[in-house]
């Protein structure tokens, strides 16, 4: 009986998800975290005038951000090459191309494209109207 019941809920979830959209509508889920790249909780800051940024960017072979820092939580899908990220710690994260995860929260980082071809991003910010969406170290 419990068996059949876990059964059950769980073809409601699926078909419930699916049904929201025509049939021929395809939905892969690319992240579900609740953590960081690094294991730090998300946490959604208190802000009063929500804005959501999504942004298209674009690394030339051997570029890179500069060390910043985001308090915002940002999320981002690799569409094209490899990000590698340094941390303030001497830590570096790669993401392959396909990949998808949450920025570190108020840790200096630096993203580089160390490959030959360019490095394509599409990043998610949770910002405020009128505020950064990251602070520079110089």
């Amino acid at each position: 009986m419990k068996r059949s019941l876990i059964i059950c809920c769980v073809l409601f979830v699926v078909f419930s998800v699916r049904s929201q959209y025509n049939s021929n509508i395809i939905i892969e889920e690319v992240l579900r975290t609740d953590t960081t790249s690094i294991g730090q909780k998300i946490v959604y800051p208190l802000i009063s005038n929500a804005e959501v940024t999504i942004s298209k960017i674009t690394f030339p072979p051997g570029s890179e951000t500069g060390w910043h820092k985001h308090d915002i939580p940002v999320f981002a899908y690799v569409l094209e090459g490899v990000l590698s990220v340094e941390l303030e710690n001497g830590e570096t994260v790669q993401f392959n191309q396909g990949s998808s995860f949450a920025e570190v929260y108020d840790t200096w980082h630096n993203g580089k494209n160390n490959g030959t071809g360019n490095l394509v991003l599409i990043a998610i910010y949770m910002g405020e109207k009128g505020k950064s969406l990251s602070k520079s170290r110089n």
